[in-house]
């Protein structure tokens, strides 16, 4: 018993002798801390010295014991109470560590608990995004406009347990919301489609950005409910529609959008609410939309634009074979125009020519010189045609040339004298002496302009009478500015003249003047005004300003066309160039015996031409070789025994042209040259230019009469 309570009190020492160690330098931050350790071994001795003071106690309660019992007893107490005044004073430490174990204990709880409400968080942004990938992703699956609207309502009642979903779109004159898509169809009578734009919840939802919780009593609401009679919470977003045009100019921001709105119907069983996450995906799944509908609108819109281009296209295309059809027609045109009217044309007037150099009596001669005359006025009407179709501007040069006036007022008034005395009407001619001789101008247009005059003048008269033609010189119109006239002033130098040419029919009979008239007139209703409309006067018109002159019509008291009045610019000294185009008459008489004997080679592909060309230089005394092409006269000018002086060339020969032809026998001959001469029956300026290039010495103009090819000649040589 002494041994047990001696081991006792030992380890009761010990334990205090330790506890009364303070001299230890560890970290006290931790729980199980050095000091936390101490003083729950001083803790822990305090208990064992208490149970061994009452051991001994209840031991030493009966009877009397020996002197070492009650000593070790008393010292029993004595450390207990040491060991009590010590764990009394420990007491005062231990307890705020207590209270600071307590108090962390707290703090992690708390740090615990919103750890849990952040991956709480998380986790619902993980569900969140996942929904909001999911939703997209089958969004964008198709970029047709309404797939993707009914996908979105489709998903997005499947993701958030919806009741209903509905999308309102605008109408054309954006005044009405009109349902368009709808996941549940009501099928109702009291069921709205439609609701004005300026509703109150459709102008909030359009002027807010985010979810906007709709009133219960909301026209919106109950309108996409679906035709059910109780329906949860409602919510709604609007939907930018952004098309191509947005974007054309500035930014969407800054251009007005039209917004589509959607609707979102919670059921009304549990009572739910709208909770920020369901929001949350709302917003994100509501920007997504709006980008996929963009997307397709500018699809739409890019078909339509490829559809548009395609019509275009096709438009295009057919506008090009319009155009290549009438290339052809025209081609066509010129082609029978050249064959069959003026090749003939030119091979009869190449033919009188050379009548009009044989011994014929006064009547003969000025028939024949009438046949000529018409036939170079229809030949230049057919060569203006051609003129005309193959430029497609309307115009044409003009052959401005010395002539004679006396001579071709002389040659008008005999037709016209012809064409009166058809019609049974009198004519007299009134000439002013003092006119010139020779002036410079566009005879055979003049020639013609005046012929259209009188035949339209005969044309609209129907009675007895007589034609007066009178030609004089209008100093008045020489001294004022020709803008009143309506003409354009001329650059080339030199004096000028206006002479007018009148045609008037003048009436007779015992009858007064007004009753004549209309008895003459009955038959032909032509006023000035319908003449002034029609084509042949506005062409003959178009063909004086072109001469820088004038043309009008006088009308009598009744409003008919009585008087023609014609005005044309001539000029009286030539001015400094070099005349090419050499056309028959000249003022002096001329010998053509220094052609007799000429060799000269003729190159034509077509065979009546040819045939009249050859007959009118072997008048002139040439001696003549014929050829209808290109490589036939490099033939016969390479053959060592033939030296031609004179080459006589077509400049539209087929294979080989006259242009082609006058370079190989440049470069072939170029030793001893022979003179070339070209014959063509184009006026254009750039024709004559490249003649002159390649070293032709002359040009002749079809038709190709007797005189004008002996001048040409004579001018060569």
């Amino acid at each position: 018993m002494l041994r047990a309570l001696a081991l006792g009190l030992f380890i009761s020492y010990m334990i205090f002798s330790v506890a009364a160690d303070d001299n230890c330098n560890c970290d006290d931050e931790g729980l199980w801390s050095i000091q936390s350790i101490l003083e729950c071994q001083r803790f822990i001795a305090f208990i064992v010295l208490c149970g061994l003071t009452h051991l001994l106690n209840g031991w030493t309660y009966y009877g009397q014991h020996s002197f070492q019992l009650m000593l070790s007893l008393t010292i029993a107490k004595f450390l207990t109470a040491l060991v009590s005044c010590a764990t009394a004073i420990t007491l005062l430490t231990l307890i705020p560590l207590l209270l600071k174990v307590k108090v962390r204990e707290l703090f992690l709880r708390q740090n615990v608990m919103e750890l849990d409400q952040e991956v709480g968080m998380m986790k619902k942004q993980k569900e969140a995004s996942l929904h909001v990938r999911m939703l997209t992703r089958e969004i964008r699956k198709s970029l047709d406009k309404h797939t993707i609207l009914y996908t979105t309502l489709v998903e997005l009642s499947k993701t958030l347990d919806l009741q209903n979903c509905a999308v309102w779109m605008p109408n054309e004159n954006r005044t009405e919301m009109n349902l368009t898509h709808e996941l549940k169809t009501s099928s109702s009578r009291n069921y709205r489609s439609s609701i004005p734009i300026n509703d109150p919840d459709v102008l909030e939802i359009r002027g807010s950005k985010g979810v906007r919780i709709l009133r219960p009593e909301s026209a919106l609401g109950a309108a996409s409910s679906g035709g059910s009679c109780e329906s949860g919470a409602v919510a709604a977003i609007r939907m930018p529609m952004l098309r191509v045009s947005n974007f054309k100019g500035g930014t969407p921001e800054l251009v007005e959008t039209s917004y589509a709105v959607l609707v979102l119907v919670l059921p009304v069983a549990n009572n739910r609410v709208w909770s920020y996450h369901e929001m949350e995906i709302v917003d994100v799944v509501a920007d997504q939309v709006a980008v996929a509908l963009s997307h397709a609108a500018v699809l739409e819109e890019s078909q339509v634009m490829r559809e548009q281009l395609g019509e275009k296209n096709r438009a295009l295309q057919q506008a090009k074979k319009n155009a290549l059809m009438a290339s052809q027609a025209r081609n066509s045109f010129q082609k029978v125009m050249s064959h069959g009217m003026r090749r003939p044309m030119h091979t009869v007037l190449g033919l009188l020519s050379m009548f009009q150099e044989d011994n014929m009596s006064f009547e003969q001669r000025i028939m024949a010189d009438t046949m000529v005359k018409t036939s170079k006025v229809l030949s230049t009407l057919i060569n203006d045609v051609m003129e005309i179709s193959a430029n497609d501007n309307g115009r044409f040069p003009l052959e401005m040339r010395p002539f004679g006036l006396r001579s071709m007022i002389k040659e008008a008034s005999c037709l016209a004298k012809c064409l009166c005395v058809y019609k049974g009407l009198g004519f007299e001619i009134n000439v002013q002496s003092s006119l010139p001789d020779q002036v410079i101008g566009d005879e055979r247009r003049a020639f013609q302009v005046i012929l259209h005059m009188v035949g339209y003048l005969l044309n609209v008269y129907d009675g007895q009478g007589t034609v007066i033609f009178r030609v004089f010189r209008d100093s008045d119109i020489e001294d004022k500015d020709d803008k009143m006239l309506g003409m354009w002033r001329p650059t080339m130098p030199g004096e000028h003249i206006y002479i007018k040419f009148e045609i008037e029919i003048s009436e007779k009979g015992s009858q007064s003047d007004g009753a004549i008239s209309a008895l003459n007139y009955a038959s032909r209703r032509h006023n000035s005004n319908e003449v002034k409309e029609g084509l042949s006067f506005s062409m003959c018109k178009k063909l004086v300003q072109m001469m820088q002159g004038n043309i009008w019509i006088s009308t009598n008291l009744l409003g008919f066309a009585q008087s023609m009045t014609l005005v044309l610019r001539f000029q009286t000294r030539p001015s400094f160039g070099r005349a090419i185009f050499a056309h028959g008459s000249s003022s002096e008489p001329n010998s053509n015996s220094q052609f007799k004997g000429l060799k000269v080679i003729l190159a034509d592909d077509d065979g009546v031409n040819r045939t009249v060309t050859k007959k009118l230089l072997e008048k002139l005394g040439c001696h003549v070789t014929a050829v209808s092409s290109g490589f036939e006269c490099l033939s016969a000018l390479s053959a060592a025994e033939n030296s031609f002086q004179i080459v006589l060339l077509d400049l539209h020969m087929p294979e080989m042209d006259g242009f082609e032809l006058a370079l190989r026998i440049r470069k072939f001959r170029s030793q001893n040259w022979p003179l070339i001469i070209a014959l063509t029956a184009s006026a254009e300026e750039h024709v004559l230019e490249r003649c002159l290039q390649i070293g032709i010495s002359g040009v002749i103009r079809k038709p190709v009469l007797l005189q004008g090819m002996a001048d040409e000649l004579r001018r060569v040589l």
